[in-house]
């Protein structure tokens, strides 16, 4: 294919937004390249089912390439952005330049730790299918641990599992954990006693799922309580060595596992200036998505901060709004080549929703909402419907009905990286940073 005189559109990050916008350009006159960290797609709403040992990682990973084989006008490159000059229109990445005309930042966000060091250094995230992996080697590796120490002092810190952060990523995994629990690794392991499990969901403000309606607070806290995890709202976690978990209160937590979904931070590139920079780390755009004070920078997702009358604060960190963020922008670069002009975005929420076991869930429609059964079939529904590729919907479908009727999931496995893993992946990381 011809690239001359083509503009050049440069999309860093390859998450909902990143992903979509791609996707709504390919087979336009653009030459588009897209940067990525990971060579895959990686499905967030399920990371919490890998770690808890439903789903298998590339079941919720698709890869890159594969999505754009046949679009001749895109670019898939893995690397890491080191820097990005607005004046000259370049972004660095490794051994790599990369000219363009426009760029489009959808680079997400990341934990955000608010700047505890121990928190950070011994916490266990959940942002990526890896992070996921780890997690769930770690829960795993605890149960085998138990089975080697003899008193119930030395078998605590094993058997408690605390998440912090009581939004839909705290809750849903909560859950699982829970029903991990109670109904299938007590047939691996017979002689733990697991009512000595205890699982601690710790939320800062004065109700879980905060975002949600009152009703769907209530409920999924007794979804949760049925299920035997304890809750403690209105608690904040001081501090964290790996060992003890400190509380505001002075209250202690003994555990080797504390999961952090607290709260998330912009994730944004070198090079953008501060002034550019708002509250939550995130890049503040107008109601075109063009970044405020820079030429040609658009940013779009988790990472972009748009003020509305509707949305004073700021949209909310959802992947429907990356979504549509992002179909807005890739009609206005549509428009550009027809010399049309472009249209603001608006957003009205469709709805959110939380799973917490089987044939439990929450769901909150504009006007209507929805609990238990009904609620849960249509959290089922609308994922399966957001997962790319036949295949990954189909293996995703058929782990799910073989989990709801055996709750006895085969992915109970531990992979620990080997040596020469570790090597391949210090090389990776030298390559792509």
């Amino acid at each position: 294919m011809n690239n001359i005189g083509r503009k050049k559109i440069v999309i860093l990050g390859a998450g909902f937004a990143g992903l979509k916008i791609a996707r709504k350009l390919a087979k336009t006159d653009y030459e588009i390249t897209l940067l990525d960290i990971n060579n895959f797609h990686q499905f967030q709403p399920l990371f919490y089912q890998v770690a808890s040992a439903r789903l298998e990682p590339s079941a919720i990973s698709f890869p890159l390439r594969k999505i754009f084989q046949k679009k001749e006008n895109i670019k898939v490159r893995v690397g890491v952005v080191k820097n990005i000059d607005t004046k000259e229109k370049k972004v660095y990445s490794w051994h790599n330049v990369f000219d363009y005309d426009y760029l489009v930042i959808a680079t997400g966000c990341t934990n955000n730790y608010f700047g505890n060091k121990n928190i950070e250094a011994n916490a266990f995230p959940m942002k990526s299918t890896p992070q996921a992996i780890a997690l769930r080697n770690k829960i795993l590796l605890n149960f085998e641990a138990s089975l080697s120490v003899k008193t119930e002092e030395e078998k605590t810190p094993f058997l408690n599992i605390v998440v912090v952060g009581g939004g839909p990523t705290g809750v849903e995994l909560s859950g699982a954990l829970a029903e991990l629990k109670t109904k299938v690794l007590p047939k691996d392991y017979p002689l733990i006693d697991f009512s000595n499990l205890k699982i601690y969901l710790i939320e800062g403000s004065d109700n879980t799922l905060s975002a949600m309606s009152k009703q769907s607070q209530k409920y999924s806290r007794k979804y949760l309580e049925e299920l035997g995890v304890t809750i403690w709202t209105g608690t904040h976690v001081n501090d964290y060595d790996g060992k003890t978990v400190t509380l505001a209160n002075g209250d202690i937590l003994k555990t080797n596992t504390l999961i952090w979904a607290a709260g998330v931070t912009g994730n944004v590139p070198k090079g953008i200036p501060q002034e550019s920079i708002t509250r939550g780390n995130r890049i503040v755009v107008n109601e075109l998505h063009e970044a405020v004070g820079l030429n040609d920078v658009f940013v779009i997702g988790d990472v972009s901060y748009m003020e509305t009358k509707d949305w004073p604060k700021g949209h909310p960190q959802l992947a429907n709004v990356a979504n549509k963020q992002a179909e807005n922008l890739a009609q206005n670069f549509r428009n550009k080549l027809k010399n049309q002009e472009p249209k603001a975005f608006t957003y009205s929420n469709p709805g959110t929703m939380a799973t917490i076991g089987k044939r439990k869930a929450v769901v909150d429609l504009p006007k209507f909402h929805f609990h238990g059964r009904f609620a849960w079939l249509i959290w089922m529904f609308l994922h399966l419907m957001l997962i790319l590729g036949v295949r990954n919907k189909l293996l995703i479908f058929l782990n799910w009905m073989f989990n709801y009727f055996t709750n006895d999931s085969t992915l109970r496995v531990i992979f620990l990286p080997s040596k020469k893993q570790r090597q391949l992946g210090q090389e990776y990381e030298d390559i792509t940073t």
